[in-house]
């Protein structure tokens, strides 16, 4: 039997697979710190019996004989990630060199989440994994966007110098249910503040572009990637449907039957202005593309915060 690590495991994208992983068969470790990551994701999991959970911090190295490892450790959302932007870099960096050493040492095929950050504020789009990106190295954004990247050289050096079996996949927005409430992200910000009937913020005068991928397509994708053979070049990995900010707001508003209004705010320093993939790789290499629309998804993520703020409520 397959056993596979997922640093990150209670995370948002973590625990989803988790679940995934588990439907096949597998032996899963979840490792997490609980920085960003909630106990809530996973509950549900404690009395798998194939299903374990180790709290740790790969900044620190761990022992572990697995087959595969998912390194999904590192908390995603700009609330999180600058809070503690030198724990940001250090889980990037440190955590990444770790889980590397831990999959040179018993020879386990590791992916990378890495992120579309990589690309910066894109002056291509859409942007293809081939672009460098336009990333700036000491803004209030760089300890996420420049962690990863040193992460993705990470994986690449040690695929040549140690033939470690690598895989990096580059994550455009995804959303969908557990996601934190306090986020901090577009979707699930403008989402509560629609069910609870507050102004709907948008930054920016709301042209800004974003793509959202639903998280069931994007887990589909990972274990595509992780199980394909001789694949270590990055893969962008999102939904290639773009939707101004504004117009996500809007939809969100009608969709929640809310009578939020929009205001506006200014745009955070160094906010991407346009934001897509290209993924014609994943579709010729994995045979991938999302399969959920926006609706739908935001539908079934409404249900999710519904519920979630309810129970907040008691």
């Amino acid at each position: 039997m397959n056993r596979i690590l997922i640093t990150g495991g209670a995370g948002f994208l973590g625990s989803h697979l988790c679940d995934a992983l588990l439907e096949r068969g597998t032996d899963v470790v979840c490792v997490d710190n609980f920085f960003s990551g909630y106990k809530d994701n996973i509950r549900h999991l404690f009395s798998h019996s194939y299903f374990e959970l180790i709290r740790h911090d790969i900044i620190h190295p761990l022992f572990l004989e697995v087959d595969k490892i998912y390194n999904l450790a590192c908390p995603a959302s700009p609330l999180y990630y600058q809070n503690n932007a030198i724990k940001t870099v250090k889980t990037s960096v440190m955590g990444t060199i770790n889980m590397l050493g831990l999959a040179k040492r018993i020879k386990a095929r590791i992916l990378l989440a890495s992120t579309s950050e990589v690309y910066g504020n894109p002056a291509v789009h859409p942007q293809k994994e081939s672009y460098w990106g336009n990333v700036n190295p000491v803004g209030v954004r760089s300890c996420y966007d420049e962690g990863k990247r040193v992460a993705e050289t990470l994986m690449m050096d040690y695929h040549r110098q140690n033939n470690v079996d690598t895989r990096i996949v580059r994550i455009f927005n995804t959303y969908g249910p557990r996601m934190a409430i306090n986020d901090g992200r577009v979707v699930s910000n403008f989402i509560v503040q629609a069910l609870r009937g507050e102004p709907v913020t948008v930054y920016g005068d709301g042209t800004q572009t974003r793509s959202f991928c639903y998280v069931s397509d994007l887990i589909d994708a990972f274990i595509l990637t992780m199980d394909k053979e001789g694949f270590t070049q990055p893969v962008n990995l999102g939904n290639p449907a773009e939707s101004t900010i504004l117009e996500l707001a809007e939809k969100i508003i009608k969709l929640t039957k809310s009578s939020s209004k929009i205001i506006r705010k200014p745009l955070p320093s160094d906010d991407p202005v346009r934001r897509c993939p290209d993924i014609s790789l994943a579709k010729e290499k994995l045979g991938w593309q999302p399969k959920i629309g926006l609706e739908e998804g935001l539908l079934k993520t409404i249900a999710y915060f519904r519920e979630r703020l309810d129970l907040k409520k008691k």
